[in-house]
This record gives C-alpha cells, sequence and structure tokens, in this order.
C-alpha cells in the first residue's frame, strides 16, 4: 500500500444511518494519529456529522471532511488515491456502488463495505478484481453482519478441527432483531434485479478459477426439526453460505473436501411459512415498477431503530462441525446485528486492513481470506463472543 496517502481512511455515507453510526466507532476506537476522513456530497451534514463527533470524544482525531458524489467518477478518483482504506455504507450497491469499487481498484485502494447484495458481490468481481490484483488492492464485500458473524464463524469451527481431512461445518442463525432499512431496500431492489442476478453469477461460474485438488460443497437443503437447538432450521438462502465456501476455496485450512450449509432457526413452523410467503410475495411483486416503488416507501433506507431498542436486540449463530472423528459445536454471539454490530464489524475489518500485517493475497475477497486471524482478534476484543461450547 503507498505510504504516501494523506488518510488512513475515508468513510463514504457517514450523514446516514449505519454510516453515523461506523463514523461514532471509529471515533470512540481511533489509534493515535489515525487520519481519516468523511466523504459525502452535503458538506452541511458533513459539518454536523463532524461536530456531533467532536463533541462525544473531544480528544479523538478530527477527521477532514472531503465533497464527492457516489456518481461523480473524477471525484472517487481523488478521493480513492488520497486514502489507504475506503469504507462504503451507500446502498443499494448495485444502484450506487459499482464506481466507487472501480475507483478503488484502479488506485491500489482497500475497500470494505455492507453489501448482501450477490449481484453486486458477483458483478465487482467480474469488472474489478482482476484490476485489484494487479495494483494490489483488497476489495472486501459484506463486512457487516452479511457475512462477518457466519464466515469468521466458520473459520473459527474449522480451525477447531482436524487438518487435511473432509469436514462438514452448518451453521444455525438466530436473531430477535428487525431488518434494517438498508437492508430491506436492498432486498427489494434485489429481488426486482433477479435475471440480472443470475446472470452474474452464471458468468462468475465459468470465470473463477477452482481450488486444485480441493473440493468445496453445499449441504443439502431441509426442512427439519432440531431438538437441540430447540426449533425449526430451514435452509437461509442469503449470500453468507456463498461467502462462507469462497473462503473455503480460497484457504487451503478447509481441509480436501469441505461442505458448509447455511440455516435460520425459528421456535415454531409457522414463522418459517410467515418469513416464507411475506419473501415470495416481495419476489413476485418487486419486478413490477410501481409495485415496487410502493414497496421501497415503506421503509427509508436511511432510518433505524432507537438506542434503547438496539440495546435489546442480539444474534446468535451456532456452528456444528464435523470431521477427522472429531465434533464440535461453536457459537458467534453479539449485541443489536443490523446497527450496532454491523457498524463496529465494518470499522474494525477498515482498522484491520489498514494497520494490521495480513496474509499477502489482493484482488476481490473475503474476510477470512482477506484479514483471518487478525480481524478474529479484533472483533473479540470489540466484545463479539467466538466459543466453543462442545468438543473442546
Amino acid at each position: 500500500m503507498p505510504g504516501d496517502r494523506d488518510h488512513d481512511l475515508a468513510l463514504f455515507g457517514a450523514t446516514g444511518f449505519t454510516g453515523g453510526l461506523t463514523a461514532d466507532y471509529i471515533a470512540a476506537n481511533a489509534p493515535a494519529g489515525l487520519r481519516w476522513a468523511l466523504v459525502g456530497r452535503n458538506r452541511a451534514k458533513l459539518d454536523a456529522v463532524a461536530a456531533r463527533l467532536a463533541a462525544a470524544n473531544p480528544e479523538a482525531p478530527a477527521p477532514h471532511l472531503l465533497e464527492a458524489d457516489a456518481a461523480d467518477a473524477a471525484a472517487l478518483a481523488t478521493v480513492a488515491k488520497s486514502t489507504r482504506v475506503v469504507i462504503s455504507t451507500v446502498g443499494p450497491y448495485a444502484l450506487y456502488g459499482a464506481p466507487l469499487v472501480a475507483a478503488c481498484a484502479a488506485a491500489g485502494t482497500d475497500y470494505v463495505d455492507l453489501t448482501g447484495e450477490p449481484e453486486f458481490v458477483d458483478r465487482m468481481w467480474l469488472e474489478h478484481h482482476a484490476t485489484a490484483a494487479e495494483t494490489g488492492a483488497r476489495l472486501v464485500h459484506c463486512c457487516g453482519f452479511d457475512s462477518i458473524p457466519h464466515d469468521l464463524g466458520a473459520y473459527f469451527t474449522v480451525q477447531q478441527l482436524p487438518e487435511g481431512v473432509p469436514l462438514t461445518v452448518d451453521g444455525y442463525v438466530r436473531t430477535n432483531a428487525r431488518f434494517s432499512g438498508g437492508t430491506y431496500h436492498s432486498a427489494v431492489n434485489g429481488f426486482a434485479r433477479g435475471r440480472q442476478t443470475l446472470a452474474a453469477a452464471r458468468r462468475r461460474r465459468a470465470e473463477e478459477p477452482r481450488p486444485v485438488g480441493r473440493e468445496i460443497h453445499s449441504a443439502p437443503a431441509r426442512l427439519r426439526h432440531d431438538d437441540a437447538l430447540g426449533g425449526w432450521t430451514v435452509p437461509l438462502p442469503t449470500i453468507d453460505g456463498t461467502v462462507v465456501r469462497r473462503s473455503a476455496a480460497a484457504v487451503e485450512r478447509y481441509g480436501p473436501d469441505f461442505t458448509y450449509g447455511h440455516h435460520l432457526v425459528a421456535r415454531h413452523l409457522a414463522t418459517i411459512g410467515g418469513m416464507a410467503a411475506g419473501v415470495g410475495a416481495i419476489a413476485v411483486l418487486a419486478p413490477i415498477p410501481p409495485v415496487r416503488d410502493l414497496l421501497l416507501k415503506a421503509k427509508s433506507p436511511g432510518e433505524g431503530p432507537s438506542e434503547a431498542t438496539r440495546a435489546g436486540s442480539w444474534f446468535k449463530v451456532r456452528f456444528v462441525g464435523e470431521g477427522g472423528g472429531r465434533r464440535v459445536v461453536t457459537e458467534v454471539s453479539g449485541g443489536d446485528p443490523g446497527y450496532s454490530e454491523t457498524s463496529k464489524m465494518l470499522a474494525e475489518s477498515a482498522l484491520c486492513l489498514a494497520f494490521d500485517e495480513l496474509p499477502e493475497r489482493v484482488g476481490q475477497l473475503t474476510t477470512v481470506a482477506s484479514m483471518g486471524d487478525m480481524l478474529l482478534t479484533r472483533l473479540q476484543r470489540a466484545g463479539i463472543a467466538f466459543r466453543v461450547l462442545e468438543g473442546a
């Protein structure tokens, strides 16, 4: 990474809800001498964020304020060239995120975001992975609840199992939190772009090299009741399982034959049925432009719950891993996943890229492939728990 950059970090989207929480976290946990910037198109809003940060953390390094629009390629290039790491909270990413990724790939600048949009991740790999690999940039998507607890949790589980043997890991997600407004908008727009999502996935599968001499699999999908988990489990078709399997493809520690399944846990079968019906309805209606507009108006992407509501929210992801005659059960847990913990995970990912000694991998990477043990240590220190429950 070039050493003559003006900033260590530049945060896009600090005037939004999750971006504001990310700025709060950085200001409260900034290493001494951190050089950072807030980036946005509205100077008055940036000034307001900076004033809030200064009032809450008078001793924290003051951020520089940079004006740039998400669609202004020249301004984005200037920002990317000025910093070591860019953080983006500006979504839906499929609509607004591509120019910033392009700028970072071209400038050799590391990049992190919160996306859980499969089309965007696949399209960015197709368009910018090769450039990033040439310039030395690390493009790391999905650095929030999508998909850090699942990606690092599966990795943590694998570390408890024997090396060099076939491994199977299943992840089971529980949470009492609501989806964020940004996640809702990304989901609606994702369903509206179903054909583009499938096309990008097909192109990436055709072009992305596969690991040599190793096999990576998805666990069979099935609905079942699990007494140990105390509820019904159903396959969870989010990007998280794909991210875990991509980490397994990139890192040999997952063994010669690795299988991962990603599941939601609900106490009552009716809960799963209701969720499936709701998702199905949005999937059918989102491609219809007038209906999609109405759906998007139902929840603002910049809105979020109160601090008290966030304080009462939690998540737990249980992992069951088997291989080499051993079985382990692990758990990753934390507070409000959609906002408080997501902003923490995003900020720690950026700080990790900026300051830690990391694997020599470049291009588009998962959190495990790019940061692995160092990010795991950071998140444990930040209060996200990674525990072995059985099989220690």
